[in-house]
């Protein structure tokens, strides 16, 4: 009799990012009606691949208030982030789902960040482990947003809440790197640490 094997789900290790100052370039309100392509800061798409490869898929969470302000259309901004989402796919990176608020403070949302709204959906959305999940930003409501969920946060040129301050996307993934380097260095050498003192201690001599 064949007994069916149940696989535990596989939660995903996200980094939540946010878009404009962070893997973009930003501007001020106004000059948004002229910006039709997206202009990548120095470090974002390396920084990005290089998280990649330790494992974190991302999510984008954005707003957009310029819509419900009537400086940029819905439609602006989706063809604006089909170039987004095409620049990044030619660079071999996915985007798992980008949340967008269009609302401006007038529509008292609960999406628009620091509200919660926004995270609240991608967890009903996908399984997330939010334990060594991350959230990257460049301003105090992504860092207001972060803390909510205790999520770890890097500031990219952020000032304020005692926060460091990185000057890219990349400089993030080399401190997560490093992080990882020593937690698994910590690892390894307490697991020998074990081994050796349970080890008899004729497997513990060397022969030179």
């Amino acid at each position: 009799m064949n007994q069916e094997v149940k696989m535990k789900p596989s939660y995903l290790k996200i980094a939540f990012l946010d878009r404009d100052g962070t893997i973009i370039n930003d501007y001020p309100d106004e000059k948004w009606r002229e910006i039709k392509e997206p202009e990548f800061l120095k470090g974002s798409i390396e920084g990005l691949k290089r998280l990649k490869e330790m494992g974190y898929d991302f999510i984008i969470i954005t707003n957009q208030y310029l819509i419900n302000d009537g400086i940029i259309s819905l439609n602006d901004y989706q063809q604006f982030t089909g170039k987004f989402l095409k620049k990044l796919k030619e660079e071999n990176i996915d985007i798992l789902k980008i949340y967008f608020c269009p609302h401006n403070e007038k529509d008292h949302c609960y999406c628009k960040k620091p509200k919660p709204g926004m995270i609240e959906q991608a967890k009903k959305d996908f399984l997330i482990d939010m334990n060594n999940s991350i959230y990257i930003g460049d301003s105090h409501v992504d860092y207001l947003l972060a803390k909510h969920f205790n999520l770890t946060f890097y500031g990219i040129n952020y000032n304020g809440d005692n926060v460091k301050s990185y000057r890219s996307i990349l400089e993030i993934s080399k401190q997560i790197k490093k992080i990882q380097n020593k937690w698994i260095f910590y690892k390894f050498s307490k697991a020998y640490s074990i081994a050796s003192l349970t080890a008899p201690s004729s497997q513990l001599q060397t022969t030179w």
